[in-house]
């Protein structure tokens, strides 16, 4: 079972994935952990990666697909994962298929948890972290016992700049212009599921699973 995650950023998508990772005892990959795991293993691709990294370049897609390949090709990725945050872009979609291809492989589904971009930014915004510990809270699913006080440190709880409505449209916009036609990528490939990410999160994974079985 090869998925692929879609969904705009908040949309719970890494969430979904781990939970899958975890009913269908398979692995949940990322490329932000490929990338970490290859350099510090000072592998070639991860030596590759590190110098794109380390002049604030992105690193190309070829590079990303090897990485990605080599990691589908591990021992636990035998009876599937989860691929979540890649591909982002049809070149992408483009080079994993051919590269899976060579290897007798494909993707089984696509998953789009779709929620609008409105719910979104309210879901962002009401993101709270401690300055102090870290921990996160959300002033409406998640609040603290103290309104602006951790629970755990009592730290000053702050909304991130990430989290802040214009950066989360600026993310959004990009989103849609880049990851978007791969909705029409996957649904042209028969393999595209949407779900409603409006729900809870535990209705989003049920359905989910009906669609996995």
């Amino acid at each position: 079972m090869k998925i692929i995650m879609l969904g705009a950023p908040g949309a719970g998508k890494g969430t979904q994935a781990k939970m899958i990772a975890d009913k269908y005892n398979i692995p949940h990959i990322s490329t932000g952990d490929i990338f970490r795991a290859n350099i510090k293993e000072g592998t070639e691709l991860g030596k590759k990666a590190k110098t794109y990294m380390d002049n604030g370049e992105l690193v190309p897609d070829d590079l990303v697909v090897d990485l990605v390949v080599d990691r589908v090709g591990k021992e636990d990725a035998v009876n599937g994962y989860v691929l979540d945050g890649f591909p982002r872009t049809i070149p992408q979609a483009e080079a994993l298929d051919a590269a899976l291809a060579a290897l007798n492989d494909k993707v089984d589904y696509a998953i789009d948890i779709d929620v609008p971009d409105e719910n979104i930014v309210n879901r962002m915004s009401g993101r709270r972290a401690c300055v102090s510990c870290g921990g996160t809270y959300h002033i409406v699913n998640i609040p603290p016992k103290k309104e602006g006080i951790c629970d755990v440190c009592g730290g000053k709880l702050i909304l991130r700049d990430d989290d802040k409505p214009e950066t989360v449209q600026k993310r959004l916009s990009v989103y849609h212009e880049q990851t978007q036609p791969l909705i029409d990528y996957y649904t042209e490939k028969n393999i595209l599921k949407a779900v409603d990410g409006t729900c809870s999160m535990e209705e989003v994974f049920k359905a989910i699973t009906d669609i996995l079985g």
